[in-house]
């Protein structure tokens, strides 16, 4: 948890000042008890705008519904990118020239809210294919279809949020790395 305002810009980076961390081991209503308190520490009573940033597991969007019904929600952009790699590679695995040349167009869709023309560009490619390729594709229509709504970037871009969860990515990072 932390508030916009505790960042400060480092270079094309931002770096937060302050920011509270929990974890347990006691599942996910320890998880969102922790979590509550912690966000009210950090001012969520007073805030006026909450953002949630999550990879897209719907266990994560349950108990963003069940503890911060009024957030904003956001799909990490970092993790959407990569669901989009893996159809690409599904499609080209021994071609990451190809792999690519599919691929950076909707990376840009992505980024532009163009959410439902990756969705179109995705239903496209299913069509041609069977068995596994098929299966891969189906499960990126999907996650981000269930996703859609998640996936306002220019937006967040324009008020400075962050579009992914690089921070808390990397503070469990170290805490794993010890």
């Amino acid at each position: 948890c932390f508030r916009l305002e505790d960042r400060i810009r480092k270079g094309d980076r931002a770096m937060i000042l302050s920011r509270g961390t929990v974890m347990t081991r006691g599942g996910i209503e320890a998880l969102k008890s922790q979590l509550w308190a912690e966000a009210m520490r950090h001012g969520l009573a007073h805030a006026a705008r909450v953002l949630v940033i999550a990879d897209g597991a719907v266990w994560i969007w349950n108990l963003v519904s069940d503890r911060f019904e009024k957030a904003i929600q956001r799909l990490d952009l970092y993790h959407a990118k990569e669901h989009l790699w893996t159809v690409a590679r599904t499609l080209h695995p021994h071609d990451e020239q190809r792999a690519q040349a599919w691929v950076r167009p909707l990376l840009k869709d992505l980024e532009r809210d163009r959410g439902q023309k990756v969705i179109a560009e995705l239903e496209a490619v299913a069509k041609g294919q069977r068995g596994t390729m098929r299966a891969t594709v189906d499960k990126e229509i999907n996650y981000f279809g269930s996703n859609l709504h998640r996936m306002k970037y220019k937006e967040g871009h324009k008020l400075g949020e962050p579009l992914g969860s690089g921070a808390i990515e990397s503070t469990c990072r170290q805490y794993q790395c010890r």
